[in-house]
């Protein structure tokens, strides 16, 4: 029987909002007069900067239970001042501000030796800065996720427009079998690149497409577990955030205002989902930099209408997913729910 590798992180999602009203809370009369996007070092978190001890395991235990010791820091990024705001009705600037804050977090826990702070100068984003106020990172992390639960089927209790950015010193368990699989196929394909190449079938497919720009694609992919998720990739090799032209940033910002108001539309609803960024780790080898593609997962559960959702038991759960729709046919679905929020059709009255 297969065993877990390690148990790197364990903690509830209701400790995550409590941590975020803590940090809110903590904040005092500061966050009153924030007019954009603000960060916040999280009071409770998952990880904090001083790990704790892990007994070494002995006898039969040494073969079943492994554990490490991880550290890190956990922020909560405030989308918008307004509580009644999400991705979905913020404008493209407004938007602009999030990937601002995502991107300065990114620069200031990089790794100097990382082909990648070549391309920018460090960020400390010191307390009085207007967007964003963590402290200088104090050691090196390794891996940064930035990542949005949005609406309470996804265990978010707290409904202000935020996401949150763990960074720990061991690399996840999803982005490192991500990375490895981006690394096998980068050697055994003379340097392509995995996502480069499979947007760009998906592209001229067109099947799966849900919506493009020139510079990043969002499909239904074609091992989509969830019923309406959306993988948005670069169509370039970007690695992560720094390697942005402004081009390419704005439009990652129109792609993921057009996904958000296409899920919001789909059932006329706030549409829930977990949502994160994968990129290039924040320490690693030059192969692991290399062979990193950005790309944006949402895993939204809602299956039939507004208040019917997926549920992945039984034979889902004890052998494989299975498709309750294709993703031809999402992405489909998808494809017709373009155009502005309903929301705003509705308080226009048309």
């Amino acid at each position: 029987m297969a065993v877990s590798k390690q148990r790197v992180l364990t903690i509830a999602v209701q400790a995550c909002n409590s941590a975020y009203t803590s940090s809110l809370a903590a904040s005092g009369d500061k966050r009153k007069r924030h007019r954009r996007t603000r960060c916040l070092d999280m009071t409770l978190c998952a990880t904090c900067a001083q790990a704790t001890s892990v007994l070494k395991a002995t006898g039969l235990s040494s073969l079943f239970l492994h554990a490490e010791a991880v550290k890190g820091r956990c922020y909560v990024v405030t989308f918008s001042p307004s509580h009644n705001l999400t991705l979905a009705d913020l404008s493209p600037l407004e938007i602009s501000h999030v990937i601002d804050t995502w991107t300065a977090l990114f620069t200031a826990h990089l790794s100097p030796l990382s082909s990648l702070a070549k391309l920018t100068s460090p960020t400390t984003l010191p307390p009085s800065s207007p967007s964003a106020s963590p402290l200088s990172p104090k050691q090196q992390y390794r891996y940064m996720q930035i990542f949005e639960n949005k609406g309470a089927a996804m265990g978010c209790s707290n409904p202000h427009p935020h996401g949150q950015i763990w960074i720990t010193t061991s690399l996840p368990e999803e982005p490192a079998l991500e990375l490895e699989q981006m690394q096998t196929y980068h050697r055994e394909h003379g340097g392509a690149h995995l996502l480069a190449d499979y947007a760009a079938l998906e592209l001229q497919q067109q099947e799966r497409l849900v919506s493009s720009n020139g510079s990043f694609i969002a499909v239904c992919p074609w091992w989509a577990t969830w019923p309406f998720e959306t993988l948005v990739i670069s169509f370039a090799h970007l690695r992560a955030l720094p390697d942005f032209s402004d081009r390419q940033r704005a439009d990652f910002t129109d792609i993921i205002s057009d996904v958000t108001r296409r899920y919001d539309n789909l059932f006329e609803t706030h549409f829930p989902y977990s949502m994160g960024l994968h990129q290039a780790p924040l320490e690693g080898s030059e192969a692991e930099i290399e062979a990193s593609h950005f790309h944006v997962h949402f895993y939204p559960p809602l299956l039939r209408s507004s208040t019917v959702r997926k549920f992945l038991v039984g034979y889902e759960m004890l052998a494989e997913p299975q498709r309750d729709i294709t993703p031809e046919q999402a992405a489909r679905r998808l494809r017709d729910c373009g155009g502005e929020v309903y929301r705003k059709r509705l308080e226009e009255g048309r």
